[in-house]
């Protein structure tokens, strides 16, 4: 009976030992497990590519390039709809290819150079021709036309823009307020969506009234998916490493502290698409 007894105490103790080893081997298991976890996760955030900002060189001028548009400075008409917009371009040719090696490198437009028309900064539309319509609704409105190369690239000159207001409908509220004499900072690119080889190199490009940019001046500040850079020369830029998906761009004109310059266009924030 004792035997029994001791053999039995044995088998329990024996049977003990073994779950708490099973036991214990399991739980390093699991930790062996969220270590690798961890290990991958840090892998996967050092292998995200880095978004590289450069300066677009090799562009041709157009220094003498010269938008114009013949109406007075405040536009008005008494009902909303279809305006008639007549420009006249010198030194520059609507619906040319640009020239240089950028044409290649971006997303290019095989309708060629044209205006880039912007109304209360919003998204362009783009005109191949100097005389078109466009449907415009009561309000007061500020537009900004300029000159872009065929790779929408901006021509950037004192002659190359035109600026208005314009008054649409009976007494329209100004709901912007925007003094068109301050300095003020137009986003143009990126627009929309990009896909192939047009994502790797993605133009990013504005447009700057009453200012000038400068390290110890007024500059923009570009948020490119929560990565910062301080802009301080009126240049166009190229990002580089950008993934796919959705892409945040935020602008903003400031002055040589960090302030935002106060304007009712000089904090803008878009988002773009870029696709495999």
């Amino acid at each position: 009976m004792k035997f029994h007894t001791k053999h039995l105490l044995a088998k329990i103790l024996l049977i003990a030992v073994t779950f708490t080893a099973c036991k214990q081997e399991k739980k390093a298991s699991e930790t062996e497990t969220t270590t690798d976890q961890v290990e991958t996760e840090v892998k996967e955030e050092v292998a995200k590519p880095e978004i590289i900002l450069d300066k677009l060189e090799g562009s041709p001028a157009y220094a003498d390039a010269t938008l114009i548009l013949d109406t007075p400075e405040e536009i008005v008409a008494k009902a909303s709809g279809e305006m008639d917009f007549s420009f006249k371009v010198e030194n520059y040719e609507l619906g040319a290819q640009t020239t240089g090696p950028n044409p290649e490198k971006l997303a290019n437009s095989g309708k060629g150079q044209h205006i880039h028309f912007i109304l209360n900064n919003q998204p362009y539309s783009a005109h191949y021709e100097p005389t078109f319509k466009k449907e415009i609704p009561d309000g007061v409105h500020h537009l900004v036309a300029f000159l872009s190369r065929s790779f929408h690239e901006s021509v950037k000159n004192e002659n190359s823009v035109v600026v208005r207001k314009v008054v649409v409908g009976e007494n329209p509220k100004d709901t912007i307020g925007l003094d068109m004499k301050a300095p003020t900072l137009i986003y143009s690119r990126p627009k929309g969506e990009y896909s192939g080889k047009g994502t790797e190199q993605v133009l990013l490009d504005f447009f700057v009234l009453n200012t000038e940019l400068s390290p110890e001046g007024n500059k923009v500040r570009a948020t490119i998916n929560d990565k910062v850079y301080m802009l301080t020369e009126w240049t166009p830029y190229v990002m580089k490493g950008l993934p796919k998906g959705e892409v945040s761009i935020q602008l903003e004109l400031i002055d040589a502290d960090g302030n935002l310059i106060p304007g009712p266009f000089n904090n803008v924030k878009r988002t773009v698409t870029l696709k495999e």
